[in-house]
């Protein structure tokens, strides 16, 4: 179900502990050069587990915009556009895509992990379009890089993905993973939706 913060048409004030996300990052971050895996992100204070740690933001594009965009990358560029899927209880899928490419903040950094410490949860604030929220999974000590798994999976068993096997073709598009995990898939998530033509 849709996670909502408290928002304009609540009574409450701004001091209200369900005013988390609007409030933006509170947590000291830095952003590192990593050895194999470009830019990073890393903690400059512990944090605990169940914390808010930043957004990823960018601009929210519609699928066709989507689309657009990651057919007219090179390869080899850095990819950003992030596209989450929501399943609701009554079969409806809510879509948003989200690229910090020209817009975002420190959460474009931040690189993939088959055995990530944070989770992206989207929160609602007065609007249906989420905002991307990630969550420390676990205490995090200070100097820890902060990682998520971008397929949106959680600590799931190799193999629990329902991702298709991707073809010979598909391969030669994918990047491999650096994230050092004894998970570690081998390549970055794919989703081959965004490539492929109606």
């Amino acid at each position: 179900r849709p996670v909502f913060e408290c928002n304009s048409l609540c009574s409450c004030g701004e001091g209200c502990h369900k005013r988390l996300v609007q409030r933006g990052l509170r947590r000291r971050l830095q952003v590192f050069r990593t050895h194999r895996k470009g830019w990073g992100v890393r903690a400059l204070e512990p944090i605990p587990a169940g914390s808010f740690v930043c957004e990823y933001a960018g601009e929210v594009l519609g699928y066709t915009e989507a689309q657009r965009r990651i057919q007219a990358q090179d390869p080899r560029e850095p990819n950003y556009i992030i596209a989450v899927r929501e399943h609701l209880h009554d079969g409806r899928l809510l879509q948003t895509f989200v690229d910090p490419t020209r817009v975002g903040n420190v959460g474009r950094f931040l690189n993939h992990s088959c055995q990530p410490n944070l989770v992206m949860v989207p929160v609602r604030v007065d609007s249906m379009v989420p905002r991307l929220a990630l969550f420390a999974a676990a205490d995090i000590a200070a100097g820890e890089e902060l990682c998520y798994d971008y397929s949106g999976r959680f600590q799931n068993s190799p193999g629990a993905s329902t991702e298709h096997e991707p073809l010979e073709e598909e391969n030669s598009l994918r990047k491999p993973c650096y994230c050092g995990s004894s998970t570690c898939a081998s390549f970055l998530p794919w989703d081959s939706s965004l490539f492929s033509t109606p």
